[in-house]
């Protein structure tokens, strides 16, 4: 296509090392919905651990990497809405001082988009053509909701999914706990709100959890496993891409 989009895809740390199926399956999506993908191989993280520490040089460092590795791209697409929050809402100030990258960073944000929000929303992609017999409970990050607006475009999306159906916890929008580092320092806190979410998964029957952030799947996979649940959690992309060969996240099956 000579006009198809031309997309950085920012693969994600936790994708890179624990999870690379989402990595692939995002970029299957993207190429279907008619987009050129290439992954930088210059990226890293995008810094958030060091910036909610309040380690501003190390986090303003990495935001410079990013910046230079993916502003020659139309768009920046991330399978997670905590790092392309990050990116979207976080950079601009991070570097709003910085003479050289401050207007860089600023563009970039602009440009920057969670994976579903950017097939909906900026592409207008609903072409899904998967299979998954069973029923799901869907997980809104808080990233994915409070500062990206992703709600409904995950569940439109499996909406298309043949054989899929919906069973909507009575608080799918409540955090799981894992908040990056808040899961470390306040341990006996995240563990009653991941067990409060795996009570709310385990209550709607479902054998499968989707949500489109791998830190709050491994999350709240880790839990489910640790109580001997029955409930896999895999990222949306892989079924929605119908890369569901890996195990499910936190599994131990092959």
């Amino acid at each position: 296509m000579t006009n198809a989009p031309n997309v950085g895809l920012f693969a994600t740390c936790l994708v890179d090392l624990y999870r690379p199926s989402v990595g692939f399956a995002a970029a299957d999506l993207l190429e279907r919905a008619g987009c050129r993908v290439c992954v930088p191989a210059s990226q890293t993280c995008c810094g958030q651990p060091a910036y909610n520490a309040g380690d501003q040089k190390s986090a303003g460092n990495i935001a410079r990497n990013v910046v230079d590795a993916f502003e020659e791209f139309d768009y920046v697409v991330a399978p997670s809405g905590s790092c392309s929050g990050m990116l979207r809402h976080h950079y601009p100030n991070l570097l709003k001082d910085d003479a050289q990258y401050g207007r860089r960073a600023a563009t970039l944000a602009e440009k920057c988009w969670e994976l579903v929000s950017f097939l909906t929303d900026i592409l207008g992609w609903t072409d899904i053509d998967a299979d998954w017999q069973g029923k799901i409970a869907y997980h809104d990050s808080c990233s994915s909701l409070r500062e990206l607006g992703v709600r409904d475009q995950p569940r439109a999306l499996l909406s298309k999914v043949r054989g899929l159906t919906i069973a909507e916890m009575d608080a799918p929008e409540v955090c799981c706990g894992f908040g990056g580092t808040f899961c470390v320092k306040y341990p006996e806190v995240s563990g009653a709100m991941v067990d409060r979410k795996a009570d709310e998964i385990v209550d709607t029957g479902a054998k499968t959890v989707l949500g489109g952030d791998l830190g709050c799947l491994m999350n709240i996979a880790g839990r489910l496993a640790r109580r001997g649940e029955a409930v896999e959690a895999r990222h949306i992309a892989e079924v929605l891409a119908e890369r569901t060969d890996a195990r499910p996240i936190g599994g131990d099956k092959a």
